[in-house]
């Protein structure tokens, strides 16, 4: 199996991107500091060091493992943080967040489930929910269905505006773990767990040593805490937030032509979630890193010795290990490299 099989066609994507990112760059002024294709958009304020970062997303179809397990009250705070994390992994401060909730038939407590969530993830994150949009679209959904997205907006630095121009060879990478699959890949999770192999919500894993319900559902980890922390270092030289596209799609954005990543996987801890989703879809493992995180939610790039102090960092819940290094690339070399 593999993720175009399940509705989702990653090439296909990656091709309206590249045709996005053209016609995004005919509107763009003087004030604009990305290109497109960053994890968030940067603007310039007039006569000032500080830029505005933009940041827009949803929750995809985790929406319908919530929609099953009727738990509405985790999908809000999955978006927040993934919204956080995208606007961070540039340095940004994030300074409020707004949602929009389309929905078939409006259901007051369903409702006010993921605005709970929402407004969870906003105060644990240290941020306002603003405001947002409940728009009801009979004959657009199904009965019990509904979307969620939301939008960002940060302030950056200059200084710390990332990833820094320094990134050179001999630097290294740093995975810190995620909390399970966070928000993607779940067409082709909900194919394999509850098409293919007929499990459900409540079906107990002994692997996992819960319910399909709650592996599937486990809330985006958020990385505000130890992105701010070290995003001032000047040893620092880059974070990759891993959502959609895996390590591969999603490391690579913050690299230059001029160096590939080279990853061990050996290096990186195995979680029985994914071993699991391999063997029951039979999966090849290429396919793995290019539709999950594998467990790995985030990616620091930095010197050594910074390295050592993340990796050893006691204030971080989040594991940490080596997980490669940079460097020169060669003409037959993509960004990323892995090494099984």
């Amino acid at each position: 199996m593999d993720y175009k099989s399940s509705g989702v066609d990653l090439h296909a994507g990656e091709n309206v991107k590249t045709r996005i990112t053209k016609i995004l760059g005919r509107t763009y002024t003087d004030s604009v500091l990305t290109k497109g294709g960053e994890f968030a958009g940067v603007v310039k304020l007039d006569q000032s060091d500080v830029s505005i970062a933009v940041s827009i997303d949803g929750v995809g179809t985790k929406l319908k493992v919530a929609i099953m397990a009727q738990q509405h009250n985790t999908v809000g705070e999955d978006l927040v943080n993934h919204c956080i994390n995208d606007i961070a992994v540039i340095g940004a401060e994030p300074l409020c967040f707004v949602d929009y909730i389309s929905i078939g038939k409006l259901n007051d407590q369903v409702i006010l489930e993921i605005i709970d969530g929402l407004a969870r993830g906003c105060r644990l994150n240290g941020i306002p929910l603003v405001g947002g949009e409940t728009a009801q679209m009979p004959g657009l959904y199904q009965e019990g269905e509904y979307d969620l997205a939301g939008a960002i907006v940060g302030s950056v630095v200059e200084k710390d505006q990332l990833p820094r121009e320094s990134m050179a060879k001999g630097d290294v990478l740093v995975g810190i773990q995620s909390n399970g699959l966070h928000t993607n890949g779940y067409s082709l999770v909900r194919r394999i767990v509850f098409e293919v192999n007929n499990w459900n919500i409540d079906t107990y894993n002994s692997e996992l040593g819960h319910t399909w319900g709650d592996e599937l559902l486990r809330v985006h980890a958020s990385y505000l805490k130890l992105i701010k922390k070290y995003r001032s270092n000047s040893e620092l030289k880059g974070f990759a937030h891993i959502t959609g596209g895996g390590i591969p799609g999603n490391l690579s954005r913050i690299l230059s032509d001029d160096y590939t990543a080279v990853i061990q996987r050996e290096n990186i801890p195995v979680e029985p979630v994914y071993s699991i989703l391999q063997s029951a879809g039979n999966i090849p493992q290429d396919e793995m890193f290019d539709v999950f995180n594998m467990g790995v939610g985030l990616i620091a790039v930095c010197s050594e010795k910074l390295a050592e102090e993340i990796i050893s960092d006691g204030d971080i819940d989040n594991h940490k290990w080596l997980l490669g290094e940079i460097t020169s690339r060669s003409d037959d070399e993509g960004k990323v490299k892995l090494n099984y």
